[in-house]
């Protein structure tokens, strides 16, 4: 196990926001598992008409507890979080529907999933059939935004967007 950790501490860290759609070099296999290389992740949030005046540090400080003030400090000073895509000083007041984004890496360590092939079954213009692995969750979703079904028809087909994906039960060998 810690050889397993110390291998992970080792890999390369990228970012990663909802524009950017996994790649095949995102993913590591090991013994039959699919693990998801580490990643920062863009939280996006747009200023609520509640949050305008504040000043940046102040509104996460009040609005988002989990963290201490001088996390936002720090966050802030050093560019993970940011307003309309660019660095601001801690004094930055904030704007109705400004867009305010948060580089967060400490909950990005997705779970592994079975490192089983998502098979295409069958594809036309408008829609695609699947055998979806028992293991792996179709849609990102809680701490899942690779290790899916969405995520990994993206890196290894490069088939982005997808939308609206149904279950089907049952498959005809």
């Amino acid at each position: 196990m810690k050889r397993q950790r110390d291998e992970q501490e080792k890999m390369d860290i990228v970012w990663q926001t909802p524009a950017n759609p996994p790649q095949r070099h995102d993913y590591i296999f090991r013994d039959g598992i699919r693990y998801v290389r580490p990643y920062y992740f863009e939280f996006i949030s747009h200023a609520k008409n509640r949050w305008a005046g504040k000043t940046i540090v102040d509104l996460f400080a009040e609005e988002f507890k989990g963290r201490p003030h001088d996390y936002y400090v720090s966050a802030v000073k050093a560019g993970r979080i940011q307003v309309d895509g660019q660095i601001v000083p801690v004094s930055y007041v904030v704007q109705p529907s400004q867009k305010i984004s948060h580089f967060l890496h400490s909950c990005r360590h997705e779970p592994p999933v079975m490192a089983l092939n998502v098979e295409i079954l069958h594809q036309e213009s408008d829609v695609l059939t699947v055998c979806k692995p028992a293991s792996v969750p179709v849609h990102p979703c809680g701490q899942y935004r690779k290790n899916t079904v969405v995520g990994i028809l993206q890196a290894e087909y490069d088939l982005a967007p997808l939308f609206r994906i149904l279950p089907l039960f049952g498959r005809d060998e």
